[in-house]
């Protein structure tokens, strides 16, 4: 990623104002490459906005698709009623890859890669892209899970209120290495470095209901490589 005379990552598309890190500026990446790997390995996100003066942050799931960001939800949801108005809103993603543990409390810390997107959610009403959109959330669960299983109906369909989020603004921070110790600490009998931390799959525990002798999908997805 190019960088300014200062060391502060270049300005590159993504990159507004409002996006631009400003605590550890050289921790901030603006390429579209770098936020997208991000929030195609993230599995939950988090939605902000105020409403009638009130901020909500809520846990959902989402998919990206090119250059748009897409979460979805029961058409009653209240949170999608508010969001499908046009006002401002920000999602956030946030993967630990690390704990890191440092000579003095002061420097513990953790690696992690997260990506802030800013904007205004538009609803979708192309059956087309709102099942293009379905398609790409089952992916994110189990990828070729969408061609295993019945499709959605019209109702079902009708029922799902599915919101798209342009990548236009936005930033990811990440913190990758080793403590960093101030320097008379180095010499303190004290461990330090990184504890490993990932996502992983367990064993599948089947429904009580199933009828039929099929094999447990396999998720290649996880446990997730380590950057």
């Amino acid at each position: 990623m190019a960088s300014s005379s200062d060391g502060t990552p270049a300005k590159t598309a993504g990159s507004t104002p409002r996006t631009r890190v400003r605590r550890l500026p050289p921790r901030g990446h603006y390429d579209h490459a770098t936020v997208e790997a991000i929030l195609d390995e993230a599995l939950v996100s988090h939605l902000g906005f105020v409403a009638d003066g009130q901020p909500y942050v809520i846990p959902t799931l989402h998919a990206r698709l090119g250059a748009h960001v897409y979460v979805h939800g029961s058409a009653a949801s209240r949170t999608l009623k508010q969001l499908a108005t046009g006002i401002p809103a920000c999602l956030t993603v946030t993967l630990i890859d690390g704990i890191v543990l440092a000579r003095s409390i002061f420097n513990h810390s953790v690696n992690y890669r997260s990506v802030v997107v800013l904007g205004v959610a538009v609803e979708i009403t192309d059956p087309e892209e709102k099942l293009a959109a379905l398609t790409a959330f089952s992916d994110r669960i189990l990828p070729g899970r969408w061609d295993e299983v019945r499709p959605p109906t019209r109702q079902e369909l009708k029922a799902t209120s599915i919101l798209r989020l342009p990548l236009d603004e936005a930033s990811a921070k990440v913190r990758s290495g080793p403590p960093g110790d101030d320097e008379a600490d180095y010499a303190l009998p004290v461990w330090a470095g990184i504890l490993p931390t990932a996502l992983v799959q367990g064993t599948p525990v089947p429904d009580p209901k199933l009828t039929f002798d099929v094999p447990a999908p396999v998720w290649d997805g996880l446990p997730r490589s380590l950057p």
